[in-house]
């Protein structure tokens, strides 16, 4: 016998608190109450994955204990769905509901086939839900491609390039604006090549002083230079059978430049103060945010390294060009921060998420991680809002919204997270919804959206 979902019930009219027992028990182990500390000790204690909650409990508190309900809630776990119950003459509590975090909402009187098929629904995008989160993690625990998170045609185009060139020992040139992700992919090739549990090593050669690069990259003897009280080993030496990862490789010094090709060319070098020749098996992986075609023509980057170092590239698009890639990316962000830092499971407010679509993030992805981690830190609520991360509401966000729009933006929702979560498979996404293949092309026709067959 198929275990009972648990359906919490919220309702302080005690013939219409009855009549919703009648017409859930059969189907719904029934948790009802009509208090609001009742109804949050019920949900804690119980952990349903659908409320229905009538928003005026009270006559003279009018919605408020509703609104409180449903923010505690949903605080409580982002990814319940509630469904609240209002009167005609209550839209303007309907639209605020929604725009807190409620799932749909349904105007009385009750007829209860409409209102369980509501519920019936709820249920199923929940299983739904719970099943994408649970491969989602699969996915990201057998990630080859480490934090890389998207979708969009330009990541996937990285993500082949990643596959291309993971098992060569050919140099690599990673091109993209700053904070666009490039030691990111630099990682994922080491992780996917031979050389994976050999080290990694990261320099930045835009931060280390020029006097002090050299040192850094080739090691240097005892007594080469004032302060030189040791032997060391620089870190190409560090890197031997496995990967260097230079980061901006644009700012190199012109006599560095030398040395750096001669190593590419021989795989061997000398240590600064020393006359031994040191061979080193590593991998090169470079990264600028310049346009080194251009240093060249001015001859602040000499022609034979460029054309060494560039055997393949790929461009890192800029996180304003990756469409809903930011979402997935703030999801993603949100929930490594929560967990690093110990701290309970936060999610992103629809007015976050709209903010964070709109601005154009010129610090790229490694802006959007600073506002985040932020976020997580001094945020108190378990609802992320523009405010926290430090960002404007936008002109969408603030717009007083329709019954009718708040719907219809729900609907828009969940055709484009079925059709993203189903690879644009009409079929499987409609299946997922509940709905026909005829009725779901009406529906992508009804809202302008359009898919490549």
């Amino acid at each position: 016998m198929t275990k009972k979902q648990k359906l919490l019930i919220v309702e302080d009219d005690r013939e219409a608190l009855r009549q919703l027992d009648w017409a859930f028990s059969r189907f719904y182990k029934v948790i009802k109450t009509d208090t609001e500390e009742q109804a949050i000790e019920l949900f804690i204690e119980q952990q349903p994955r659908v409320v229905l909650l009538d928003l005026s409990l009270s006559d003279d508190q009018e919605e408020q204990e509703g609104f409180r309900i449903l923010e505690k809630v949903l605080s409580l776990d982002p990814l319940t769905k509630v469904i609240v119950v209002t009167g005609h003459d209550e839209d303007k509590a309907a639209i605020k509901a929604i725009r807190l975090g409620a799932w749909d909402y349904y105007i009385k009187p009750v007829k209860p086939s409409e209102l369980r098929a509501m519920v019936d629904r709820a249920y199923h995008i929940s299983d739904i839900e719970e099943k994408s989160l649970t491969n989602a993690r699969k996915e990201f625990d057998e990630n080859k491609y480490g934090e890389i998170v998207g979708g969009c045609p330009e990541i996937k185009e990285v993500m082949q390039f990643i596959d291309n060139v993971a098992g060569t020992e050919t140099t690599v040139l990673i091109l993209g604006e700053s904070g666009t992700g490039k030691e990111l992919v630099a990682r994922a090739i080491h992780n996917s090549s031979k050389r994976k549990e050999k080290p990694f090593i990261v320099i930045n050669c835009g931060a280390i002083p020029e006097n002090l690069l050299e040192s850094e990259l080739f090691g240097h003897e005892k007594g080469s230079f004032t302060g030189a009280y040791a032997q060391k080993k620089g870190k190409l030496e560090l890197a031997e059978e496995g990967t260097i990862f230079l980061d901006e490789i644009g700012e190199i010094p012109p006599i560095l430049q030398v040395k750096l090709l001669r190593f590419l060319q021989e795989k061997e070098f000398e240590r600064v103060g020393g006359t031994k020749q040191i061979k080193v098996n590593a991998r090169i992986i470079v990264a600028t945010n310049r346009d080194l075609k251009n240093d060249m023509n001015e001859g602040k980057f000499r022609e034979d390294l460029y054309y060494r170092l560039n055997v393949v590239s790929v461009t890192l698009p800029p996180l304003r060009e990756r469409g809903n890639d930011v979402i997935l990316i703030a999801r993603f962000l949100v929930d490594k921060y929560c967990a690093e830092n110990n701290i309970p499971p936060k999610s992103l407010s629809r007015e976050a998420e709209l903010a964070i679509r709109k601005y154009q993030w010129p610090g790229n992805i490694r802006e959007l991680e600073n506002l985040t981690k932020r976020a997580i830190i001094m945020s108190p609520g378990n609802l992320l809002f523009p405010s926290d991360l430090g960002l404007k509401e936008t002109a969408e966000s603030k717009c007083l919204l329709t019954l009718k729009e708040a719907k219809e933006e729900i609907e828009r929702k969940c055709l484009l997270d079925a059709l993203e979560k189903n690879n644009g498979f009409v079929s499987r996404a409609a299946k997922d919804l509940g709905v026909s293949r005829g009725t779901f092309y009406d529906l992508l026709k009804k809202h302008g959206i359009e898919i490549e067959e």
